[in-house]
């Protein structure tokens, strides 16, 4: 995929960042996810008063891909207000490289959203734990 196509993944998430639910922490993530077919589902971090049912952008976009039937992912891009751009966390990680494990993951700055940083899931998360198939 082209400059083209990073940065209109990229300009999804941000568009899904201001969706945010983020009261507590007042730290707002976008994220986009891309099918190879050429979908792209986003999702904005929901937080909760209990901190451990909060749920991180990347999986809610994830989590509404999957839920439509998707199976196949080609990039993942996530947006949030920190330098570098946000990098998704251990659990996130988990769940992208069962899901998506080809697929390129791509953090912004929402500040700086055309200085893109490109990360393979085996980069974020080398030798994953995934379950043998049956």
């Amino acid at each position: 995929m082209g400059k083209t196509g990073k940065r209109r993944l990229i300009a999804s998430a941000l568009k899904a960042r201001l969706r945010a639910v983020s009261k507590y922490s007042r730290f707002k993530v976008g994220a986009a996810l891309l099918t190879t077919s050429g979908k792209v589902f986003t999702g904005a971090n929901v937080e909760s008063a209990s901190y451990g049912l909060t749920c991180c952008a990347e999986r809610v976009a994830l989590f509404k891909a999957l839920s439509e039937g998707e199976k196949q992912f080609a990039a993942v891009a996530v947006v949030a207000q920190v330098t570098g751009g946000p990098m998704p966390c251990g659990a996130c990680r988990q769940l992208l490289a069962e899901f998506a494990p080809a697929a390129k993951v791509w953090v912004a700055d929402s500040r700086r959203p055309d200085d893109i940083n490109e990360f393979s899931m085996a980069e974020l998360l080398p030798k994953a734990f995934l379950a043998v198939p049956q």
